[in-house]
């Protein structure tokens, strides 16, 4: 096993936050293709066990820390790394939040840093959205022994690393969590409205939207040509109307113009750039490397994003204010401030503590115009 420990040992060493760590382990395994697949597990594994609570273990010695993290992350020790005299009992191992490194942020309502620090420690599920087929789906996921619960009629949860993608029909669902989809709930469309989705990324929040309502005709946009293509390329996918895009810097209120000229919107949905905090159990890497610092630049941009899309609303339109932060400063607080600089006022918010779903939490601000 001692290769196994030079392995990790370098992984940890070399990695430094700057691109996801699935993509680092997949660059890093297709450098050694002696590691057979029980070796990149085992080393995925300790990789991502060490990154979920590393800064939280006790002892100093490298290969008894990563052992610590195993277990304090519930995986039971391969018998290839246990010597004699350094088994570790897990009732023993007491895992210290204070001591992961994250300053004292103040929490959203309705999650405490306490559940939030303990759901870093479990990998959250896989869910997609029911689109179509309900039966034929459950048919040939309990042909192939795949376990699988009902969310809600629509959404599903099926083990992290399911392999759905060649067993499924890609127009029959879509992939997205159960609190992304639980926003859906605060979209409350009409037949025919105008929306403007002002951060679509991937699409995620237009194709709920549209699946709620396949009558509105939605505006998107994003900074990211490429992001635009494949958002495009899933709207075909599913058989909707394309919607009017645009690759333009909605924080630039002068791209923002020039883009939409004198256009109103029904409603606008922004879905926040922000730190992704209510996401990290999925990627425990970015609270290891996480630097404070950027909650301040994540709250200004998301203010100045709000505060230029809302021009575009039409009288008694709704602002939806969506990010994936537990964090009070990228949420009550940057409402607290939209509110002030536009007028508008808020209808409702809340945090939506997917925890108890081994799902991502996710924040949701209605703002409305006055008519």
């Amino acid at each position: 096993m001692r290769y196994i420990w030079q392995h990790i040992k370098t992984i940890i060493d070399t990695y430094n936050g700057s691109i996801p760590l699935s993509h680092f382990l997949k660059n890093y395994f297709k450098q050694y293709p002696i590691l057979g697949s029980r070796d990149r597990k085992l080393l995925s594994t300790m990789a991502y066990s060490w990154y979920r609570c590393g800064k939280g273990v006790s002892s100093a010695d490298f290969e008894t820390a990563i052992k610590e993290c195993l277990l304090i992350c519930n995986n039971e020790l391969p018998k290839a790394l246990i010597t004699e005299g350094n088994n570790i009992a897990r009732e023993k191992i007491l895992y210290d939040s204070n001591a992961l490194f994250l300053p004292d942020m103040a929490f959203s309502e309705g999650i405490t840093r306490e559940q939030w620090l303990a759901s870093m420690l479990v990998q959250p599920n896989l869910f997609i959205r029911v689109l179509k087929d309900k039966g034929k789906l459950i048919s040939l996921l309990n042909s192939q022994n795949i376990p699988f619960t009902f969310i809600t009629d629509s959404c599903l949860s099926l083990p992290n690393g399911a392999k759905i993608d060649t067993l499924l029909q890609e127009d029959t669902y879509v992939v997205q969590d159960a609190s992304s989809q639980e926003t859906g709930t605060f979209f409350k469309p009409g037949k025919n409205e105008v929306w403007y989705d002002c951060c679509a990324g991937a699409g995620g929040k237009s194709l709920l939207l549209k699946s709620l309502e396949p009558s509105v005709w939605i505006t998107v946009s994003d900074l990211r040509e490429s992001v635009i293509y494949n958002l495009k390329q899933r709207f075909k996918t599913y058989g909707y109307h394309l919607p009017v895009a645009h690759t333009t810097d909605v924080d630039n209120k002068e791209q923002l113009s020039k883009s939409l000229g004198t256009k109103q919107f029904d409603h606008i949905i922004c879905d926040a750039p922000c730190s992704g905090s209510g996401t990290w159990a999925r990627t425990p890497e970015q609270l290891y490397f996480f630097d404070p610092k950027t909650i301040a630049n994540f709250s200004t941009l998301q203010k100045q994003i709000a505060i230029n899309v809302s021009q575009y609303l039409k009288p008694g339109g709704r602002l939806i204010y969506i990010t994936c932060s537990v964090f009070k400063s990228e949420n009550e607080d940057v409402v607290d401030e939209i509110a002030k600089e536009t007028y508008l006022q808020l209808a409702e918010c809340r945090l939506i503590n997917g925890i108890g779903k081994q799902a991502d939490s996710m924040f949701v601000a209605v703002l409305q115009k006055a008519l």
